[in-house]
């Protein structure tokens, strides 16, 4: 009986302490313990280009988390060349599209950093009727056919989670992928798939 006992103490301990994937294949994060704040490359550091205008989010903080790819075959692990691919979303957000800035309020790369967008206060332009009140997070890369690596998924929840402990994230928000809010594949079919599992997704975000 003590063999026994101690057989399941370690089980338990496995479990508790190791994390492994869990039944739907997706890695396992605790998305409500871990409130340390991710590193982000703020904006003078990947050499963003002056935003022409702001707007203050209307809601803050702000309920919702929208989750983006770029929706290209780019990819980056290093923090050179996930800047390189920040500054030409940011080109292509301002001089194609005429907007204020890039779109996004973060960008997350595959070498586990968060790129600063338009950061925690001002409005994005990423999804129509919720950019006045969420925060578009945009992992690099096009996630239709696999997932963005671990260090990106970590990078994810950390950041979310960091938002929620400053302040900067309403401690009761959801979290949609792109194409609930809009017409689009984004978030990609996998990355979405992750998204779902995750314990603050909504199937009905309010408009």
């Amino acid at each position: 009986m003590k063999s026994f006992n101690c057989l399941v103490f370690a089980v338990y301990v496995f479990i508790l302490f190791v994390q492994p994937e869990n039944v739907f294949g997706f890695p396992s994060f605790n998305a409500d313990v871990n409130t340390a704040r991710p590193n982000i490359v703020s904006r003078h550091e990947w050499q963003a280009r002056p935003a022409t205008g702001h707007e203050l989010l209307k809601v803050r903080p702000p309920p919702y988390v929208v989750v983006h790819h770029g929706g290209l075959q780019q990819y980056c692990h290093d923090e050179n060349s996930c800047s390189k691919i920040v500054r030409s979303y940011q080109n292509h957000h301002m001089s194609d599209n005429g907007w204020e800035d890039i779109g996004y309020n973060f960008i997350i790369g595959e070498d586990g950093n968060v790129y600063e967008g338009r950061g925690w206060t001002y409005t994005g332009a990423h999804a129509p009727n919720y950019n006045s009140r969420s925060i578009g997070i945009c992992i690099i890369g096009d996630f239709t056919h696999r997932l963005p690596n671990e260090a990106a998924l970590k990078a994810l929840n950390a950041l979310i989670n960091y938002g929620v402990s400053k302040g900067s994230i309403s401690n009761k928000y959801h979290v949609v992928g792109h194409r609930q809010v809009t017409q689009t594949e984004c978030p990609g079919t996998k990355l979405y798939e992750y998204v779902k599992k995750l314990p603050r997704w909504t199937d009905s975000p309010k408009f």
